[in-house]
C-alpha cells in the first residue's frame, strides 16, 4: 500500500495519492491534474476513484479534469448537490482499492457535505484518515462558510458533534492527514507540520480537548478575519463546473510589446510574476506584481478581478507555470503574455517604471527628520497589533483591491511600505503605482528586519515603545 502527499505550498493545500495492488484513489486533487496520471503511469495502477472531501473555496479542484481522463467516478459525502455527475457516498459507505478498503466518514461542521475518509490497510486495521478542512494540525476548519441558512454557530455545533462522536473515537495511532497546512485561511491558526497522528491531536489540538458543545462553538467562531474575496467563486465553480485546462491554455498567445500595449489599451490588467526582487528594478506600467515565488495564488485570487482578461509579464518558460497556477484558482482569463519578457520590452524602447528599495537603516534615518514621511504596514491586523513601527498606518495588502481603503493613505506623504518579509510590500507598491502614488520606498526585508535595527521605534504589544 502506498500513500503520498503532494503539498503545494503557496495555496497551503494537500492532496493524495493511494494504491494498493495496481489500484488508485486521488483526493482532494489540484486542477492540473498531469502529476496524478503520472504517477498512476510510473507506478503501474489505475485511477480508480476521485474522493472530494467537500466543495473547496480555496482552490479549484482537480476532479472534472481527472475524471475526463480517467473515467474515474467522482465521490462526494452526504448532503452534496453538484451541478455534474458524482457518486454519493453514504456516512460509512466502504470503497475497496486493491487489498486496502476506503471508508467514507460523514462530519458536517466546516461544510454540511464535508466527508472524512478512513484508510484500512491489508489486515483490515485503521491506517489514516483524510480530514480535508474538518480537522487540521492544531486546529479545525473554519465554520462560516457557504453555510446556506445556516450559521456559523449551528456548523460548528455541527462539528463538535462529528469530532466527538467520529474522529476522537479513532485509535490514536491513525495517520491524520488535512486538507492544509500553515498559513491556510480555511482556517484560524493551522500547526506548522502537514500530518499529524489522532493521538498528538487529542492531545494538542484546542478542538478536541474535553469541553461542553458551548465552549466549543464559542472557540471555534471567535476571532475569524474575514475570508479571502475568491473564496465564493472557487466554491461556486467547484460545486458547478468549469473548463478544461487544455481549453484555457489555448487562448494564450506570445505578444510583441506593440500587440501588448494594444490588449492593456483594451482593458487588460497586467500581471508580472517574476520575483518581487526582480520587479522593483523595472517593469511595464501600470503592473501589478505578484510573483511566482510566494503565495501566488492566494494573492492572484484574493486581488485580481476574475471578469478582466489578463496579459502575463514573465520570466523566461514561466509562462505556462503562470497559468497554471492561476487557473488554480479561477482565474481563466489569461490571453497572452510578453514575447521575450521585460527585457524585450526595454529592447523596443518602451517607458518603464521602477520602484525604490530601502534598508531599513535608511528607514530609521529618515523618521526624525522627515515630517511627511509615512508608514504604510501591509500585514494582517493581528501581525500588527503584535508590533509595529511607532506611527505606522496599517493598510492590510487584501484591502488595497478596493480603491476606498486607499482614500486614508495621504497622497502628499513620503511612503515606505512593509510587510513581514518583503513579498506583499512589492504587491502593495504596484497596487499603489497604478493609483498614483510615486512617491514611496520599499522597506527591504520588512518588518522581519525592521524590528532588528537599533534606534528604530517599534511598538510592541502592550502599546509601549520599545526602542
Amino acid at each position: 500500500m502506498i500513500v503520498e502527499q503532494l503539498y503545494t505550498n503557496c495555496l497551503s493545500e494537500a492532496a493524495y495519492f493511494i494504491a494498493s495492488e495496481g489500484e488508485a484513489a486521488v483526493i482532494d486533487p489540484l486542477r492540473d491534474v498531469d502529476v496524478y496520471l503520472k504517477m498512476a503511469e510510473e507506478k503501474g495502477v489505475k485511477i480508480k476513484y476521485i474522493f472530494e472531501t467537500h466543495f473547496h473555496a480555496d482552490f479549484v479542484s482537480g476532479h472534472l479534469e481527472l475524471a475526463r481522463k480517467t473515467g474515474a467516478p467522482i465521490i462526494y459525502g452526504p448532503q452534496t448537490n453538484a451541478k455534474f455527475n458524482i457518486r454519493l457516498a453514504t456516512d460509512g459507505e466502504e470503497f475497496p482499492l486493491g487489498k486496502a478498503k476506503i471508508k467514507a466518514i460523514h462530519t458536517p461542521g466546516h461544510t454540511v457535505e464535508s466527508t472524512c475518509y478512513l484508510l484500512e490497510d491489508e489486515t483490515g486495521a485503521p491506517y489514516s484518515i483524510f480530514t480535508g478542512d474538518t480537522l487540521f494540525v492544531g486546529d479545525v476548519g473554519r465554520p462560516d462558510l457557504f453555510s446556506g441558512d445556516l450559521s456559523k454557530e449551528d456548523l460548528a455545533g455541527m462539528m463538535y458533534e462529528s469530532l466527538q462522536n467520529k474522529i476522537k473515537t479513532l485509535p490514536d495511532n491513525v495517520i491524520v492527514y488535512p486538507a492544509h497546512g500553515p498559513g491556510s485561511a480555511c482556517g484560524k491558526n493551522l500547526g506548522s507540520e502537514t500530518f499529524s497522528t489522532i493521538g498528538q491531536q487529542k492531545q494538542s489540538n484546542y478542538a478536541l480537548q474535553e469541553q461542553t458543545k458551548e465552549e466549543f462553538v464559542k472557540a471555534v467562531t471567535e476571532g475569524l478575519s474575514a475570508p479571502p474575496a475568491y473564496f465564493p467563486l472557487n466554491a461556486r465553480i467547484n460545486k458547478e463546473g468549469y473548463e478544461t485546462l487544455d481549453d484555457v491554455m489555448s487562448a494564450l498567445e506570445a505578444l510583441t510589446p506593440e500587440e501588448f500595449k494594444k490588449a492593456a489599451a483594451n482593458g487588460a490588467l497586467i500581471l508580472d510574476t517574476r520575483p518581487s526582487t526582480v520587479f522593483t528594478e523595472g517593469f511595464v506600467p501600470e503592473s501589478i506584481s505578484i510573483g511566482l515565488d510566494g503565495r501566488f495564488a492566494e494573492w492572484a485570487g484574493s486581488l485580481l478581478p476574475f471578469d478582466q482578461p489578463i496579459i502575463l509579464v514573465t520570466e523566461a518558460g514561466k509562462e505556462k507555470e503562470s497559468v497554471i497556477r492561476l487557473a488554480r484558482v479561477g482565474l481563466d482569463k489569461v490571453i497572452g503574455y510578453l514575447e521575450g519578457g521585460y527585457a524585450a520590452w526595454v529592447a523596443a524602447d518602451e517607458r518603464i517604471d521602477m520602484i525604490i528599495d530601502i534598508e531599513p537603516e535608511e528607514l530609521a534615518m529618515d523618521i526624525p527628520h522627515d515630517n511627511k514621511l509615512e508608514v504604510i504596514d501591509v500585514r494582517k491586523p493581528g501581525e500588527f497589533n503584535a508590533g509595529h513601527v511607532q506611527g505606522a498606518v496599517n493598510v492590510p495588502l487584501d484591502t488595497l483591491a478596493d480603491v476606498t481603503n486607499i482614500a486614508m493613505i495621504d497622497g502628499d506623504a513620503n511612503l515606505y511600505i512593509h510587510c513581514a518579509g518583503g513579498y506583499r510590500s512589492v504587491i502593495a507598491a504596484s497596487l499603489l503605482k497604478r493609483q498614483g502614488f510615486h512617491n514611496l520606498r520599499n522597506v527591504l526585508g520588512g518588518f522581519g528586519k525592521i524590528k532588528a535595527v537599533k534606534g528604530m521605534p517599534i511598538v510592541n504589544p502592550d502599546l509601549k515603545k520599545v526602542n
